[in-house]
């Protein structure tokens, strides 16, 4: 991973403090807690924006935004996002990037939390189309995403996680839109739709969510 995290840092960088950045960050993704949102996520989201990097505007930008989108999480709180964003700005100081690429990192970064970009913005538009792959993924691999999600929220009752996950589902499903990449819109939208759409159906008339 030092390879990719390094690509796209300015090039005269302090190897040092690089290093101690990427030390920290898998740190993060490799949290006990993390059964989703871990390396392999993190993994999988890199993949689709440099699969797909002729979308954005600043594809650099992206990718930083990539490595920190989910740097803070803990099921806990309501502020990952921001918190995340928070620690993006600071590390990406400390390495010196300019002001412009930072801001536009943290943007990104916080653009996470609804996945609701603006027409036009690319680079915003490319970060919440890789996270949200995920969600189109086949029928069985769908079901262990949605497992794991319930494991990183194993200390709320079921009917509040039922809840809350109901809620979640149907934002998602109100978004005009999951992807905006062109291409990405026609290979995955459909699929994703019905995936959630089963989930929902689940929870809403099935049993509660397993975490055995």
């Amino acid at each position: 991973m030092p390879a990719l995290w390094r690509r796209d840092l300015p090039p005269d960088v302090d190897t040092v403090v690089a290093d101690h950045a990427l030390a920290d960050l898998i740190s993060r993704w490799t949290q006990s807690h993390r059964h989703h949102h871990d390396l392999t996520h993190l993994g999988a989201v890199l993949a689709v924006i440099d699969d797909h990097a002729d979308w954005a505007g600043d594809v650099g930008a992206v990718r930083l935004a990539a490595w920190f989108h989910d740097a803070v999480y803990t099921p806990r709180r309501d502020d990952n996002e921001q918190a995340s964003a928070a620690l993006a700005r600071s590390v990406l100081r400390r390495l010196g990037l300019p002001g412009g690429t930072i801001a536009e990192v943290t943007r990104l970064v916080r653009l996470t939390e609804h996945h609701d970009p603006e027409p036009g913005d690319r680079n915003g538009q490319l970060l919440c189309d890789a996270d949200l792959s995920v969600l189109a993924s086949e029928h069985e691999v769908y079901r262990h995403y949605a497992h794991r999600i319930r494991m990183e929220y194993a200390h709320v009752p079921d009917q509040a996680f039922r809840a809350a996950r109901v809620g979640v589902l149907r934002r998602l499903l109100a978004l005009p839109s999951l992807y905006h990449v062109p291409t990405l819109k026609v290979a995955r939208e459909a699929q994703a739709r019905e995936n959630l759409k089963r989930e929902l159906a689940a929870l809403t008339h099935g049993p509660e969510p397993s975490l055995e």
